[in-house]
């Protein structure tokens, strides 16, 4: 948790890739063989959470930034994004943990 018993912050959340364990709502993750690309997901998802980005020919939901606000679905035109039932606490590939802070990071 934060330094003073709050909840984690996004920058906590990439530093110590995790999820927010006060977090009821599972991540979501994009069925890229449906996406069209548009980024609409992406510019739906809170700043707060930022957990939506492209990579390279995809884009990914990194799940332990994911807070399944759901704010993306309506977005997207394509419904191509479902609830993650199979996340299982895995981090993230080390890859798509490259994207947060760097120039690839529209939340910031």
């Amino acid at each position: 948790m934060g330094g003073d018993g709050m909840a984690l912050t996004r920058e906590e959340r990439i530093d110590q890739r995790t999820r927010n364990p006060k977090w009821q709502n599972i991540p979501v993750r994009i069925e890229m063989l449906e996406c069209i690309n548009c980024d609409a997901c992406l510019r739906a998802c809170p700043p707060n959470f930022g957990a939506i980005f492209n990579h390279g020919a995809d884009v990914v939901v990194i799940p332990e930034l994911c807070s399944g606000c759901d704010k993306c679905l309506p977005a997207c035109p394509v419904d191509c994004i479902y609830p993650d039932p199979d996340w299982t606490s895995e981090t993230a590939p080390n890859d798509w943990w490259g994207l947060p802070r760097t120039d690839a990071d529209p939340y910031v």
